[in-house]
């Protein structure tokens, strides 16, 4: 029996989807299939690591080099890929645009990124507002939310609510030794604000497609949050009932929409919360571990069975 007799077999009986037969066929066929979402993420990350090798040079050379030559350096490729975006850029319009070239978000994100290793540079070396990271990171955001919106970027709209983050208190961290009620505080108000931000911008038809980046963002915040009360010692189960409430909502949320990641969020902080509250009294490690390798295997199989129903545009 040929290949393609037995994928029609199993997609007769039911063991895989129209869909998956469909996609399977044409591999076993050899026909051309697009590599674009696996590239595009390579690239995005070629970027961040050279970014990241252009910040460690930077912070191990500087004091050989000079702040003269680097700032200059980190100006002249910012000022690069600015105008290099500015010049290219199509004509502004609330609805989603494509990019005018296959390097235009390459050079926005690298820009948004050399815009961030400047910043702290002469804030390390010059300190120009005496440490006050605060206003670097408004000042960031905004910059951010006006490149995000002008050239139509989720990256960079997602650099633009991680720095807002950073600038209502969200400093991840300091979270493992401050998992108090202020950083909580801190998150739920910026949940509050960017969920409706976003909501209201997608109901005035401005770049609707952002919503989902939006509500991703808010969603692990939350989760982050959260957990972080289900953690505490004290008053832990109010902040357990709101963890199961939040897994509840991204749930039906992610089965409505057809959005895996809302399940997989579901699934996951929902498992780290109990799991804490089941342990907490567990002083066997050898009970600790059984626990874990059992329910770890269980939540990773329920995953990619989901995950196989959902199929590649989830």
């Amino acid at each position: 029996m040929s290949m393609l007799a037995r994928l029609k077999h199993w997609r007769d009986e039911g063991t895989i989807s129209p869909e998956q037969y469909t996609h399977l066929a044409s591999l076993s066929r050899g026909d051309p299939f697009s590599l674009f979402l696996e590239l595009n993420i390579l690239l995005y990350a070629g970027v961040l690591a050279f970014v990241a090798g252009l910040g460690w040079t930077v912070s191990t050379w500087s004091r050989q080099l000079g702040d003269v030559l680097v700032v200059s350096v980190l100006s002249l490729l910012l000022v690069a890929c600015f105008w290099y975006c500015f010049s290219r850029a199509l004509a502004w319009s609330p609805a989603e645009t494509p990019a005018p070239n296959a390097i235009f978000d390459y050079a926005l994100y690298l820009g948004s990124l050399v815009w961030c290793v400047e910043l702290a540079y002469l804030e390390n070396r010059l300190r120009l507002l005496s440490g006050q990271w605060d206003l670097y990171l408004l000042a960031t955001a905004i910059l951010f939310f006006f490149l995000a919106y002008r050239f139509d970027n989720r990256f960079v709209l997602s650099l633009a609510l991680s720095s807002l983050a950073g600038w209502f208190g969200l400093t991840i961290s300091h979270w493992p030794s401050n998992q108090d009620a202020a950083y909580r505080l801190y998150a739920l108000v910026y949940c509050l604000l960017v969920g409706a931000g976003g909501a209201l911008l997608q109901r005035w038809r401005v770049k609707k497609h952002f919503f989902g980046t939006y509500l991703n963002i808010v969603a692990n915040v939350l989760f982050w949050a959260v957990l972080s009360g289900v953690f505490e010692p004290e008053g832990s189960g109010v902040w357990l009932l709101a963890l199961l409430i939040a897994c509840g909502g991204a749930l039906a949320w992610g089965l409505k929409r057809r959005e895996f990641a809302f399940v997989a969020y579901a699934a996951v902080y929902g498992y780290v919360g109990v799991s804490s509250i089941l342990i907490r009294e567990v002083r066997d490690s050898a009970s600790i571990l059984s626990y874990f390798v059992i329910t770890a295997v269980a939540m990773l199989v329920m995953l990619v069975r989901i995950a196989r129903r959902f199929g590649r545009s989830a």
